[in-house]
């Protein structure tokens, strides 16, 4: 069995989705208006995970190279922007963490400044409104805004 890079990608999923499972196995609510309950997104979302990964294991891509410098930098990237997003997103809020999010994402694959901030601003607004006024879902304004509250 030849170590192809979607081999190394599929069992470091599979680890993750073993992750999420345990995490949302011990997720408890006293209280939920949810007759499923919250576990159930997370399973089924940690189930899907563990399956398409392990496609990846069993059958590779017929490239099986790892990605050459320049794009496993931008991929670090994304990784440590997304980490960064939900280490403040509660903190500075979805609209402002979204944005500021979305404009070092733009710009580390090459988008001009203003391609970028426009991007940034109708992802941010535009997902913000979906969300809160389409789904009803709450979503953080950000502790900075409490004094100011």
């Amino acid at each position: 069995m030849k170590l192809a890079a979607d081999r190394v990608l599929g069992l470091c999923l599979i680890g993750l989705a073993a992750f999420v499972a345990v995490q949302a196995a011990r997720l408890h609510v006293p209280f939920s208006y949810d007759p499923v309950g919250p576990k159930a997104f997370p399973l089924i979302l940690s189930i899907l995970l563990g399956v398409l990964s392990l496609v990846l294991v069993l059958k590779p891509g017929s490239n099986g190279h790892w990605p050459d410098r320049s794009l496993a930098v931008k991929l670090l990237v994304v990784l440590a922007a997304l980490l960064i997003y939900a280490l403040l997103f509660t903190r500075l809020g979805f609209v402002v963490t979204t944005l500021l999010t979305a404009v070092a994402l733009a710009r580390a694959f090459a988008a001009p400044w203003g391609k970028a901030l426009l991007t940034g601003v109708l992802m941010a607004v535009g997902s913000y409104y979906v969300f809160t006024a389409g789904l009803g879902i709450s979503l953080p304004s950000g502790d900075w805004l409490r004094p100011f509250i």
